[in-house]
């Protein structure tokens, strides 16, 4: 039994028929017991619809209450810095959309503009970044801008960030996701270094959020490593040049198993002959 009568109502009842193994009628009371039986089915569905928006939101209500913002943020985002030694500076983004972590919607970022180690103005520029995306087009891949900004760190984080907005001319709220000794959330915290009391389930969802934009940059940035690790072995090899180079790694998919190819099979590459061949095998086995 169903509200609207459909057109093609015949070929959808011998469809389920054949796969229920018996007659299945298809119903669209107008009156009766069948009619309450149909309204009482979309009266529960709108029930659970509604209970389930609501447990979606909760934590956006609370966060809502609790830092004292002007709107529901549906969309928060959250950057982490991550580097060695201040070499292969990279970054990651994650959102929480409508309640939840949305990692289709994660970035990652070269450093353009900072050499050494200074992860606040790292953080200043992802962030700039980012937000231009959103002012040139909400149809970039970054689509529209965040109503809530969470940084990995403290009070330098928090102030970063905050320039960057403000070289956008954005007002949006951000706050700092602290650890204990124990490297888990400890709190939400804003620039004078006031602490905000969660719940378990919104530290929880934070707690979340912070490992997994920790893990989008730190995963990020042990690619763009093993990257340029792989990128100066191969170019120290004489007669292997940029395409050379492309065409070996899209084969092979590591240095490492460049490396224990035979002559024969480094000679299916365009431009390899057997000498250029034993020299690739030479140079990476020394």
């Amino acid at each position: 039994m169903i509200e609207e009568e459909i057109e093609e109502e015949e070929i959808l009842s011998n469809i389920l028929s054949e796969s229920a193994n018996k007659k299945v009628e298809i119903k669209s009371p107008k009156r009766g017991e069948k009619l309450r039986f149909v309204e009482m089915a979309k009266n529960n569905a709108r029930v659970t619809l509604e209970n389930n928006s609501a447990g979606k939101y909760e934590v956006l209500n609370e966060f809502k209450e609790i830092l004292h913002l002007e709107k529901l943020p549906k969309k928060i985002e959250t950057f982490d810095i991550s580097n060695i030694s201040g070499t292969n500076i990279v970054a990651g983004m994650c959102v929480i959309q409508d309640g939840k972590i949305n990692k289709s919607l994660s970035r990652r970022f070269k450093i353009k503009t900072v050499f050494g180690q200074d992860d606040p103005r790292c953080m200043e520029e992802v962030i700039e970044r980012r937000l231009r995306h959103s002012i040139d087009s909400e149809k970039s891949g970054f689509g529209a801008l965040p109503d809530l900004i969470f940084v990995d760190g403290g009070i330098t984080q928090i102030r970063a960030a905050k320039v960057a907005t403000e070289k956008c001319n954005v007002n949006i709220p951000i706050y700092g996701m602290v650890k204990n000794d124990k490297h888990r959330t400890r709190a939400l915290i804003n620039e004078q270094k006031q602490e905000f009391p969660l719940s378990e389930e919104a530290m929880n969802l934070i707690t979340r959020f912070q490992d997994t934009v920790h893990d989008t940059a730190i995963e990020y940035h042990r690619m763009v490593r093993e990257k340029e690790s792989m990128k100066s072995k191969l170019d120290d090899i004489d007669g292997i040049g940029e395409k050379k180079k492309e065409l070996l790694l899209k084969k092979f998919g590591s240095v490492e198993k460049i490396k224990k190819a035979s002559i024969e099979e480094l000679q299916e590459i365009k431009g390899i002959n057997e000498n250029l061949a034993k020299k690739i095998k030479e140079e990476l086995e020394n």
